[in-house]
């Protein structure tokens, strides 16, 4: 049995899956599997897979018949996990050399439930470091401990589930697995359920993983219907959330990561098809005007002017 599963999901990122398998293969040891699923490509991804993959030991490649979203691509590889620790890694993402065998032995270290790591972001030749919005390192922490305050960013507004490492007892616990469908914002509801479910975490300064952003595949670049999902998603964090014992406490904090992803595609209405940027319009609309009043305010606390002016027009 592999120690740690690495889930690669996989959809038209043909051009970029030669860097995606060789810093595998530079992290590549004997206790860890390989699963790659491609989400019913249109392009050459699957032959790339083929090709690159023999190379890879204990790599599998499973492919789905139709396209269902990168939520249930992820939960394709969970179902076929062996390892005791589960991490991710997109596509058209890699690793540094090493990073895996670092992240695997930080969380047998310190005997969490999931670990979360900075990240490098890549835009053409430029590299960030982007961290962890959590100051305490390397030791164990109460997850809940990690959502508040309100008015800053924290874990729970850094839900990239390629940043960390997991193990799987968390699916025995009803964690883990992402809502079936979704097509963005799939990290939402898991990243909080995390925070208000488990029973310990940390966070370590590893920054391996680099994300690579303004591919054109991706559907942060793309205006199409897809990107209501988010709509969908949070929905379903206000609802948890509603259901917690400290609901009066957290729900606050889900509002306002709620009011900032509404600003944010509203500010960005230009990007979006015609009937899509009048769904998005519509549906932003009616979910802005169902959060109580009081709860908006104390969400509100601090935003910037721009921000709080686009969602007072938006439910004007």
């Amino acid at each position: 049995m592999p120690t740690t599963s690495v889930i690669v999901p996989c959809y038209n990122v043909a051009t970029y899956l030669p860097d995606t398998v060789a810093s595998l293969a530079n992290n590549a040891d004997a206790d860890a599997e390989y699963l790659f699923v491609d989400d019913c490509s249109t392009d050459a991804t699957a032959e790339v897979l083929a090709a690159l993959t023999r190379s890879l030991r204990r790599s599998t490649v499973i492919r789905h018949e139709v396209n269902r979203g990168l939520a249930s691509a992820r939960n394709t590889g969970i179902d076929h996990a062996q390892g005791r620790y589960l991490t991710f890694l997109d596509g058209d993402d890699w690793l540094g050399p090493g990073h895996l065998a670092r992240l695997t032995d930080t969380i047998e270290r310190l005997g969490v439930d999931f670990v979360r790591t900075d990240h490098v972001q890549v835009n053409l030749v430029q590299r960030t470091v982007e961290r962890a919005p959590e100051g305490r390192r390397g030791i164990p922490l109460d997850p809940r401990s990690s959502i508040l305050p309100v008015d800053q960013s924290t874990m729970v507004d850094y839900p990239y589930a390629w940043a960390g490492i997991y193990d799987r007892s968390l699916l025995d616990r009803g964690m883990l697995r992402f809502t079936d469908g979704l097509r963005t914002a799939e990290d939402r509801p898991w990243i909080w359920q995390l925070h208000r479910n488990a029973g310990s975490y940390a966070v370590a300064s590893l920054a391996g993983v680099f994300y690579r952003r303004g591919v054109a595949t991706s559907l942060t670049q793309i205006g199409d219907v897809r990107q209501l999902d988010f709509v969908r998603a949070f929905a379903q964090v206000l609802a948890e959330v509603a259901e917690d014992p400290q609901a009066d406490i957290l729900m606050p904090k889900a509002v306002r990561g709620y009011c900032v992803v509404i600003a944010h595609h509203l500010r960005n209405l230009h990007r979006f098809e015609r009937p899509v940027a009048r769904e998005l319009r519509s549906l932003t609309s009616r979910a802005l005007r169902a959060i109580p009043e009081t709860q908006m305010r104390r969400a509100l606390t601090g935003i910037d002017d721009e921000r709080r002016a686009v969602l007072r027009k938006a439910v004007a």
